[in-house]
């Protein structure tokens, strides 16, 4: 059974994404968990208050997120009476960062669905800065859905990679389960003007070739040096409807976060990104 957090701030964004999560992964068998954050807006709010009325504002701070989240789970419902999932609700009071990196290693977590930017409005804006700090930070795999994404069945999943770093096969595993529920393409994307992959790269280009076995997929190389401007430019020209990326030290994703201001990104993304850890998890 896969197990699936979903993060909510109770935004368009977040409520999108729900909906993209139950549709996404319909044909699996899942328990999917609403969870919401609320240390922040206790915090903002009793910045004058003493000490002896915070935990009563914080008890009634939570009663009510509650409420909020027995009516996001109803909706769920209704919107998806799917056998095949089984949906719970958590309030936690602490950092979004913390509340579901502590969520994932208690329950397992298998990926973690949540909106591009959340209550932001700013339409320079690619991603918010919680969901900045989720992928950054929290030791599991994201998948970020834009407010406006509504196609909900993915046929073509672009991989951009240089084939330098060893894979989990548990995370190229959930790829895989995707794009074959959907019979999707995955197209792995080398952006080099190299004319020959080392050792290594063969290497890893072999276990991609083993875990994708069940799956429709190829490999292209395109001789060019911006990374970031020829996954954008193959997004649009190849009809992409989701795109994966690994978040590890030395790899694309890497310079693109690291690098940039969170307003300045580079990556236009206007459909969903699954991005992976490539971490060591069973």
């Amino acid at each position: 059974m896969k197990k699936i957090l979903i993060s909510t701030d109770f935004s368009e964004t977040a409520t999108n994404a729900i909906k993209y999560a139950l549709e996404l992964f319909k044909y699996d068998k899942s328990e999917i968990t609403i969870v919401h954050a609320f240390a922040d807006e206790v915090y903002e709010n009793t910045i004058e208050m003493s000490r002896e009325y915070l935990e009563e504002y914080k008890d009634k701070v939570q009663q009510n997120v509650d409420i909020r989240l027995q009516k996001v789970v109803a909706e769920m419902l209704e919107l998806s009476p799917n056998p095949r999932h089984v949906y719970n609700r958590q309030s936690r009071f602490g950092s979004i960062v913390d509340v579901i990196n502590d969520f994932v290693d208690s329950e397992n977590v298998d990926v973690i669905v949540m909106g591009t930017k959340g209550n932001t409005n700013n339409p320079k804006v690619t991603f918010g800065s919680n969901t900045i700090k989720v992928i950054k930070y929290v030791q599991c795999p994201v998948l970020a859905v834009p407010a406006t994404y509504h196609d909900m069945h993915p046929k073509n999943i672009l991989f951009p990679t240089d084939y330098m770093i060893p894979f989990k096969r548990r995370e190229l595993k959930l790829v895989s389960s995707i794009a074959k529920n959907y019979v999707s393409t995955i197209n792995m994307l080398y952006v080099s003007k190299a004319k020959h992959l080392s050792h290594r790269q063969q290497d890893n280009e072999g276990f991609l070739n083993s875990c994708f076995s069940d799956n429709k997929f190829l490999f292209t190389q395109i001789p060019e040096d911006n990374v970031t401007d020829t996954i954008n430019k193959t997004i649009k020209e190849q009809d992409i409807d989701l795109l994966v990326m690994v978040n590890e030290r030395h790899t694309y994703l890497e310079d693109i976060l690291y690098n940039s201001t969170i307003d300045k990104i580079g990556l236009e993304i206007k459909i969903p990104f699954l991005v992976l850890q490539n971490l060591r998890r069973e």
